[in-house]
């Protein structure tokens, strides 16, 4: 895995967290904000968007990936997240399994990074594979 910039790093922390203001969610009040860079450096953004029925709601992470693959691109670096109540950085966020699993269909899991941050700027960068070690495959 080649580490990223650390300016790299808070530009997609700060994307992310702008995405945060944009989410809908009205149900758990849980605000989460996603940053995707492409290999060739352009970068997707995406919030979570909640549903009264639940299971059509959309998680920040794949509305990211989804709006990146409508526009063609399908080479993936990093992946940041962050999430909190009140549309605020609060702990570290994870993306959920089927994120995960998403993200296995684009990514390679000892190149690609998922990074999250909390409230208190502690960062954590993981690799695809340390996040989903057995993934579905063709």
């Amino acid at each position: 895995m080649t580490e990223l910039p650390a300016g790299i790093i808070d530009t997609l922390i700060t994307k992310a967290h702008e995405m945060q203001q944009s989410s809908y969610c009205p149900y758990s009040g849980f605000a989460v904000g996603a940053a995707l860079l492409t290999k060739e450096g352009r970068i997707y953004t995406g919030c979570n968007i909640e549903n009264a029925a639940y299971s059509p709601s959309n998680c920040a992470e794949r509305t990211a990936f989804f709006k990146a693959v409508s526009e063609g691109e399908r080479s993936f670096r990093a992946l940041a997240v962050v999430g909190g109540k009140n549309r605020e950085i609060g702990e570290l966020c994870f993306p959920c399994g089927v994120c995960r699993q998403v993200m296995s269909e684009f990514c390679s899991p000892d190149e690609f990074q998922v990074i999250t941050r909390d409230s208190t700027g502690t960062t954590v960068i993981r690799t695809l594979r340390q996040l989903l070690p057995d993934s579905f495959e063709l």
